[in-house]
């Protein structure tokens, strides 16, 4: 099982023929994708067009969401701060779903390079 995130699910959407695109395909094809509610609420933020919102809505059904429980959100809010003591200004969505990936052992599918610097560090906590 992989946390796929926000960057990598918009790739396979609009473009499957991209690496990542390809990538997210072969997860959730073998039924590896899973997402957690932050990741989702972004997609339902940008989607476009009837044909991403009908996709969108089908995939809710079938991909498996990982909890943002009560550990997500205590190694969130120790990683936001580990990260503004590295000088690192990122996204609250990309902390938190690193902490769901660390706190869960998933691996995190992304091709977004905020996460090559926020991982090393959540896996230190």
């Amino acid at each position: 099982m992989k946390l796929v995130d926000t960057s990598s699910w918009v790739e396979y959407l609009r473009d499957r023929e991209s690496e990542a695109g390809d990538k997210v395909e072969v997860l959730v094809l073998s039924g590896e994708a899973a997402w957690c509610d932050i990741t989702l609420v972004e997609l339902w933020h940008g989607v476009r067009g009837a044909k991403e919102k009908r996709e969108l809505a089908e995939m809710e059904n079938e991909v498996e969401r990982i909890p943002v429980d009560a550990p997500v959100w205590r190694l969130a809010s120790k990683l936001a701060l580990r990260c503004r003591e590295k000088g690192l200004t990122l996204p609250i969505s990309d902390i938190v779903t690193t902490a769901c990936a660390v706190t869960h052992g998933l691996e995190l599918e992304h091709c977004d390079k905020h996460f090559d610097d926020i991982l090393p560090l959540a896996k230190s906590l």
